[in-house]
């Protein structure tokens, strides 16, 4: 984070405070105001486990990538996320800060309502994923560095759909087809559908397209790289794995708590961030 952004979360918590909300920082964030010279003055986390500390609901202050960070930190908790956002796009965390002592005040108030996001899981490599296992917006397989492309055999459950000759593939949630699969041609899923997508990176066949399944399938990818190792990537969260390793991924048990404001909703943002039928003759949507 640079270090120009330090006066930026110093007034936002003073904005927290003066709207009546007392808030609790991650250990990592109440260091690095430190480093920057700004006193810290409010509570930390001493826990690394967010559930075992009094939290009613968690900001994230930045962009969508410090949001799925903050997805990463709550885990199992079940602790309820809102996003602010402090960088550009924006679309995760979808809350402007022009808007801050506004949505400040309903978050008080309670005035908010809570929508179940759906999280991928991957099974059967814990001694390298541990309890942080899981993906908000996806789980992708990418061929390294400039090796050849990949071979992967793709299973739902215990039927075989294709293989796919490619530089990796994507198994995208709702949340996550506005990400990574958007850019790679897919479709786009509200938020609470139960689907996944299923979408190659540059696939050496061009007949070979996304591809929309139930959520209730187990997908099972077996890999086959020229190279020794290929990178699993679960959200931003990247790790090194055997070319021709098994991933299997499953939709998780349990799921993120994503705050909505009034006036804050997917079609809004789809609209105003993505440009989402904007007539480019008029400039009017």
């Amino acid at each position: 984070m640079e270090r120009g952004m330090a006066p930026v979360l110093a007034e936002a918590l003073g904005r927290m405070h003066r709207a009546g909300i007392t808030p609790v920082l991650t250990r990592s964030l109440a260091e690095w105001l430190s480093a920057c010279d700004v006193p810290v003055t409010d509570a930390v986390l001493t826990e690394t486990d967010p559930a075992r500390q009094d939290i009613d609901l968690c900001i994230s202050l930045g962009g969508d990538g410090t949001l799925l960070d903050t997805v990463a930190l709550l885990g199992r908790s079940g602790i309820p996320v809102i996003g602010i956002n402090l960088g550009r796009l924006g679309f995760l965390s979808n809350v402007r800060h022009e808007d801050m002592d506004a949505a400040l005040a309903a978050l008080k108030l309670g005035r908010y309502a809570l929508q179940d996001r759906t999280l991928l899981q991957v099974t059967g490599h814990g001694e390298l994923l541990g309890t942080n296992d899981f993906a908000l917006n996806e789980v992708s397989i990418h061929k390294r560095d400039t090796s050849s492309m990949i071979s992967v055999r793709v299973f739902l459950g215990d039927d075989y759909l294709n293989t796919y000759w490619s530089d990796g593939l994507i198994i995208a949630t709702p949340t996550g087809s506005t990400a990574y699969s958007l850019s790679c041609g897919g479709p786009i899923l509200y938020p609470t559908s139960d689907a996944l997508v299923i979408n190659p990176i540059s696939p050496h066949n061009l007949n070979v397209r996304p591809f929309v399944v139930p959520d209730h399938y187990t997908i099972r990818l077996e890999l086959e790289a020229r190279g020794d190792r290929c990178l699993l990537n679960l959200d931003a969260r990247g790790h090194t794995i055997d070319g021709r390793a098994t991933v299997t991924i499953r939709r998780a048990p349990f799921t993120v708590k994503m705050a909505q404001l009034e006036g804050h909703d997917f079609l809004r943002t789809l609209r105003e961030k993505l440009n989402w039928g904007l007539d480019p003759r008029s400039g009017a949507a």
